[in-house]
């Protein structure tokens, strides 16, 4: 099987010459052997023809975005398309490269896919974890504030219960005070009551005893 990179040498379009370049780069920084076709080589007519009939992508650029035969660069495993630029960049960028270069098995396309599948997995992970992590200090930085509130309310509480037990003591004395006030009254309602009843027994027996006098003396 022999990977084959479609490109044209005499392309006056820009962007299909950076296209180009950077499909060789990542192949030759990937270690992935290749030979490179180009269809503007005199005697590569059958080559040219073969890759514009079977590519199913025609590469449009925006300077071409619609071109009347699909643009290189191409990309074909021995006669088997791969797909355009586009394709091969977007594999390249979630690791499926040789997957889409059709190097590898289509068992282990499954596995390929379940690799990313994981990598993407433990990438949020990882990002919940750096976010979590950034909570934290924030959190702690509250706390304090929380723990002064706290405080701050049970000793307002504290003082309030305070000053109500201060109020019922004073109200109990006063109440003390007032109930011995009235004993004291009432006690002295009561002689001055037994003094006058005496002095009015006095009196009542002396004016008896003056008249059994005056009786006597008739």
């Amino acid at each position: 099987m022999v990977l084959k990179v479609y490109v044209s040498g005499m392309s006056g379009n820009k962007e299909v010459k950076k296209r180009q370049q950077r499909v060789l780069m990542i192949l030759d920084s990937k270690n992935i052997k290749y030979d490179t076709v180009d269809i503007t080589e005199p005697g590569k007519e059958s080559e040219k023809e073969l890759m514009q009939n079977k590519s199913t992508s025609s590469g449009g650029t925006v300077s071409d975005p619609e071109p009347r035969h699909p643009l290189p660069p191409q990309l074909f495993n021995d006669e088997e398309y791969c797909g355009d630029y586009d394709a091969f960049d977007m594999a390249n960028e979630i690791d499926t490269l040789e997957v889409f270069l059709k190097l590898v098995s289509a068992d282990t396309t499954a596995v390929s896919t379940a690799q990313i599948e994981l990598k993407q997995e433990n990438g949020e992970a990882k990002k919940e974890e750096a976010e979590a992590e950034e909570k934290k200090p924030e959190e702690e930085e509250k706390k304090p504030e929380g723990g002064d509130g706290d405080a701050k309310d049970e000793a307002a509480e504290k003082a309030e219960n305070e000053d109500e037990d201060g109020e019922d003591k004073k109200k109990t004395e006063a109440e003390g005070e007032d109930g011995s006030e009235n004993t004291e009254e009432k006690l002295t309602a009561t002689t001055t009551a037994a003094a006058v009843k005496a002095s009015t027994s006095d009196s009542q027996s002396e004016l008896l005893l003056d008249s059994e006098r005056a009786a006597a003396a008739q």
